[in-house]
């Protein structure tokens, strides 16, 4: 299990993250939805793609190390938000307070994981 890749991938979700919230504040200003051929599925291709590799092996590490305050359902859950937040914050229409929510959720755990590895080094 290599904690250095696993870093790697939590700290590129995490700058994923970020690009989606400030798309959304951009999308939500001038109002017009992201392009999706062009926009929107190139983007969410690229989250996903880390963001799968990233659960696999968060989910090993956590069955390997047992870290504290950090559960294989958290995973489940901040996988599927960063799903949601790389399509979403390309509309306008999405609300604001949820995406603010799936957020600060996702930056949460992904914070706390890193943490965790760095406290392991």
């Amino acid at each position: 299990m290599e904690i250095q890749r696993l870093l790697q991938q939590t700290e590129k979700l995490i700058e994923y993250v970020n690009r989606a919230d400030e798309k959304y504040k951009e999308i939500k200003i001038s109002g017009e939805k992201g392009d999706f051929y062009t926009e929107v599925k190139p983007f969410a291709d690229e989250v996903k793609e880390v963001n799968d590799e990233w659960k696999q092996t968060v989910i090993q590490w956590i069955q390997t190390e047992r870290p504290k305050n950090i559960h294989e359902q958290q995973i489940d859950s901040c996988h599927e938000h960063i799903e949601i937040i790389s399509i979403q914050s390309f509309f306008p229409e999405t609300s604001r307070t949820r995406f603010k929510n799936l957020v600060s959720s996702s930056i949460y755990v992904l914070q706390t994981i890193v943490l965790a590895l760095d406290n392991e080094d």
